[in-house]
């Protein structure tokens, strides 16, 4: 599972739900100014709530946030 979600997500064996929450963060990584009501309606639709949207966000946002700190600041490369 792991190796397929690092290598290309949409071949590993996710629910649906899964696989519409890690479509949304796939996007929020991406370009988040392209993010719609029509991905929220979409995650509401697999069966998220509010708090549950807001979660993903906040969650999915902390680690790209923390990502591009440590490869800023070289962590976890050498030299």
């Amino acid at each position: 599972m792991v190796k397929a979600l690092e290598s290309d997500y949409t071949t590993a064996s996710l629910t649906a739900q899964e696989r519409t929450m890690v479509d949304y963060v796939v996007q929020l990584t991406k370009d988040a100014t392209k993010i719609s009501r029509a991905h929220h309606e979409r995650l509401r639709q697999a069966g998220f709530d509010d708090k549950g949207i807001l979660q993903i966000t906040l969650i999915a946002s902390w680690f790209n946030y923390i990502n591009r700190v440590a490869d800023s600041l070289g962590v976890g490369r050498e030299g």
